[in-house]
């Protein structure tokens, strides 16, 4: 048994995931300062080791374009629900009446949440610095859940079908994002 990374990688191998090379220290670094992120410990130490390409996969030697909208996507889908679905935690106040003050604060007070990277299809992780393991959540919108309490556990249910154990204290804390994937009646704690 390898490190989580290696595990990762050999379990992606089994289900039939195309894995590329990984990305080299400076290539990590590059696309580190390219999009203004620090992957987490577990996240890069994965993206070392290899890169996996193909449908739902982040191609992060790729065009900007699909990183950016990618990068963009829980923020953009949280400032929806806003718009469309009456999502605004009570810790922003009152929400103001007009449509498009309302997106501005809500635009304002998501500037302070982790932007959470691209994993695979709309699963995500948090940013560095974490400590391991590192979350994965499933962002649909204000839709969070938690996939995995790591990326072994989110391949195993992802690619295999294995059912996310229940009970289970899924530490480190998230900013924001780990009081929407527990269902938090104030989503910015």
């Amino acid at each position: 048994m390898g490190t989580l990374a290696e595990d990762v990688v050999n379990a992606l191998r089994e289900a039939g995931a195309l894995l590329t090379p990984g990305l080299t220290a400076e290539e990590l670094a590059t696309v580190q300062d390219q999009w203004g992120v620090e992957f987490s410990a577990d996240h890069a130490e994965f993206l070392r080791l290899a890169v996996p390409l193909g449908e739902g996969w982040v191609d992060w030697r790729g065009p900007a374009e699909p990183v950016a909208l990618l990068l963009r996507v829980p923020t953009d889908g949280l400032l929806y629900d806003v718009e469309h679905n009456d999502f605004w935690p009570a810790s922003w106040g009152e929400r103001v009446s007009d449509p498009t003050t309302a997106l501005g604060v809500a635009s304002e007070h998501l500037a302070g949440w982790p932007r959470l990277l691209p994993l695979y299809s709309h699963r995500y992780l948090p940013p560095g610095p974490l400590a391991s393991p590192s979350p994965v959540f499933s962002v649909v919108q204000s839709d969070v859940v938690y996939f995995g309490v790591d990326l072994m556990e989110w391949v195993q249910r992802e690619f295999f079908g294995v059912p996310l154990p229940t009970g289970r204290d899924l530490r480190p804390l998230v900013p924001h994002w780990t009081q929407l994937a527990e269902g938090s009646e104030d989503f910015d704690l």
